[in-house]
């Protein structure tokens, strides 16, 4: 029987071929396996997940659930290799996910945010940090996205960005503005001199030479955001992506200023931000102030110059 180590790679390995990130699967499992050896168990018992599960013991009950989930998925696939695998019950830790209400950022806290980002030490560091999460901002891009891209993702002459084996495996093109060409030309200068002998052929590079990892990414953008004193105070703190919420509403606001036909366009807004259609989309639009002024506008406008 193979060890429950290895199965739980050769799970991890399967579903990232399906098209899944598991970003903390990667940890998650290996780190479950290893709390069940500690206790002297070589299989899944539904009491050790539910203990795993629930630690640490003031996280959030949201945290709670979607460990458990991630061991009862791996539990049910493992169970047709050892019937003694016992599967958790889904009614364990039950709690129904709600829609988190996103923190648009606006054009002050993004400039803060931005500053903080040079002031980090070390140059390539910060160069680094400022490039992607200003294209984070010009694009909406998810951030594994943009910390996946190659120097040959980025055609120079016609300022297209690819971006290779999304999520479920879908592969884009991105058009970009000319001054988010500009600034990827002028990062790659930067890298270029700071770092000439790159360990990996990734555009955005540590100061290792190595691609940038998405947790110490996201572990400094946290560090950022409470440098610029974004989102201070009680209440939920700005995401990472919020970036993308923000990009969807701010696109949809200019094309309402503009006058441009919102629901012709919303396709468009849909494959650029790579989802599979515009229901997805939806999700990411939120109701601020100026986005319900513009689109009120719309309406009397309409109804103005109805017959």
């Amino acid at each position: 029987m193979k060890p429950l180590l290895a199965a739980a790679q050769d799970y991890l390995a399967l579903r990232r071929a399906l098209g899944f990130k598991l970003h903390h699967e990667t940890w998650w499992l290996p780190d479950f396996v290893a709390y069940l050896a500690s206790h002297g168990s070589a299989t899944i018992t539904t009491e050790l997940a539910l203990r795993w599960a629930q630690r640490p013991a003031d996280a959030d009950p949201s945290w709670w659930a979607k460990k458990l989930g991630a061991i009862r998925r791996f539990a049910r696939h493992h169970h047709a290799c050892d019937p003694r695998t016992e599967v958790p019950p889904p009614d364990l830790l039950p709690y129904r996910a709600q829609r988190q209400i996103p923190h648009i950022y606006s054009d002050e806290e993004l400039a803060g945010l931005f500053e903080q980002a040079r002031r980090l030490p070390y140059p390539l560091t910060s160069a680094t940090y400022t490039t992607i999460l200003g294209l984070l901002t010009a694009t909406g891009m998810r951030v594994g996205e943009a910390l996946a891209l190659d120097q040959q993702d980025v055609d120079w002459r016609q300022s297209l960005l690819t971006v290779r084996s999304s999520k479920f495996g879908k592969t884009r093109q991105l058009p970009l503005h000319h001054s988010t060409t500009s600034a990827l030309r002028d990062y790659v200068q930067v890298r270029d001199r700071l770092c000439p002998r790159r360990r990996a052929p990734s555009l955005f590079v540590s100061r290792a030479g190595t691609r940038v990892f998405h947790q110490k990414f996201h572990h400094v953008f946290l560090r950022l955001i409470r440098l610029s004193g974004i989102g201070a105070g009680p209440g939920r703190r700005p995401r990472l992506h919020d970036l993308r919420h923000t990009f969807a509403v701010k696109t949809l606001s200019d094309w309402y200023r503009n006058g441009v036909d919102v629901e012709q366009r919303l396709p468009w807004l849909s494959t650029y931000l790579g989802h599979v259609n515009p229901i997805s989309t939806y999700w990411y639009l939120t109701a601020t102030p100026e986005l319900l002024m513009l689109a009120a506008d719309r309406l009397e406008h309409a109804w103005k110059v109805m017959p």
